[in-house]
């Protein structure tokens, strides 16, 4: 399990996320999110919403048009239906995050392989959104944290193994009040959780200084 060394900073959140988990908390502007893949090749599907109206969300279009890319790494902006910044990442030791497959689900595992798993991250946002008085009509397409989707020029795609290894982690800052939710992805029929299956996360909210 990796350990990279903690933020130079005052920490207000230090969780361990279980395998198959969801998980949140909500950011004042210049608070960081440091997500730590503890094992490696671990998915991590998250959103954001405006904390303070969460009819502003996570808008994966815009996060793509802006820089025309499709991939996440230090420096991208994840931007909200109104363009607007929500989270900038300012560290990242992977490299390599997705922005257009989305998270599974019990309805298109079905599809995909003919069978599901104990859990998704469809129902794992939607239960935790509840606890935020957030509906399920706002679960929308996510950013995939350490999930590797190679897209040929011919348009093919497909998850891949992943290029994170233990103790990866990615740091977003809050440029708004957001509230970040993430499912910490059970699947287990592709190479989104790496050949040992999903694994624990760590999650930790801090600020500089």
């Amino acid at each position: 399990m990796g350990q990279p060394d903690l933020p130079q900073g005052q920490i207000r959140v230090d969780n361990v996320v279980p395998a198959r988990a969801p998980w949140s908390a909500r950011l004042e502007p210049g608070e960081i999110l440091r997500l730590i893949d503890l094992d490696g090749a671990q998915a991590v599907d998250f959103l954001c919403y405006n904390a303070d109206d969460p009819a502003e969300r996570y808008h994966a279009p815009n996060t793509i048009k802006v820089p025309k890319n499709i991939f996440i790494g230090q420096g991208s902006v994840l931007r909200s239906n109104l363009a607007r910044p929500m989270m900038t990442v300012i560290a990242d030791t992977c490299g390599r995050h997705d922005t257009i497959f989305g998270c599974c689900s019990f309805e298109v595992d079905r599809v995909r392989y003919g069978r599901t798993n104990a859990e998704s991250c469809q129902h794992n946002f939607e239960r935790e959104m509840a606890r935020h008085g957030i509906g399920p009509e706002h679960v929308v397409p996510n950013v995939n944290f350490f999930m590797n989707v190679p897209v040929a020029a011919d348009g093919a795609t497909g998850i891949a193994e992943s290029q994170s290894k233990a103790g990866d982690y990615v740091d977003l800052r809050a440029e708004m009040p957001v509230l970040a939710v993430l499912s910490n992805c059970p699947e287990e029929l592709n190479p989104a959780t790496g050949a040992n299956g999903p694994t624990p996360i760590r999650a930790i909210v801090w600020r500089e200084g």
